[in-house]
């Protein structure tokens, strides 16, 4: 005995795939009670506490001045790179290039996160080539035993 009731041998517990296992549930786009409550608190309210804020920061408050200087110019996610880059035909180039971002680094030029996203396309390139050059020559292959 596998010391299931009787009632719930041969029947499966689990939620069919497609299958919501509360079909009348929440309704899409209902919207948390919370969240509306502290709108219709703050509602009309923006104005003053914004202008709160930035009277704080600007008496020295940190944590106000943060605050504001992260809605002027939040802090950048990421940033466009330059910097000497060979060219990439081959990949054997793509060696080069990857010697090329390590000495950036080493410079300071680039930043070790930098670096790691610019040989992530660099190893993009090198799979894209690696399977096309790949491919021409298994086609050269099939046409010359096709001949």
């Amino acid at each position: 005995m596998t010391g299931k009731s009787s009632s719930q041998q041969g029947r499966s517990t689990r939620f069919k795939p497609g299958q919501s296992g509360n079909p009348a549930g929440k309704p899409r786009g209902t919207r948390n009670t919370t969240t509306i409550a502290l709108e219709a608190l703050l509602d009309g309210q923006a104005k003053a506490l914004t202008q709160k804020a930035i009277d704080l920061a600007l008496a020295g408050d940190i944590p106000a001045l943060r605050i504001c200087l992260d809605r002027i110019m939040p802090p950048r996610k990421d940033r466009p790179v330059t910097f000497a880059l060979p060219p990439i035909n081959t990949a054997h180039d793509a060696a080069k290039v990857s010697s090329a971002v390590l000495s950036a680094v080493a410079a300071g030029e680039l930043t070790p996160s930098e670096a790691g996203e610019i040989s992530k396309l660099i190893d993009t390139w090198v799979k894209a080539y690696e399977t096309a050059e790949l491919t021409e020559r298994l086609e050269r292959l099939e046409r010359m035993t096709s001949q």
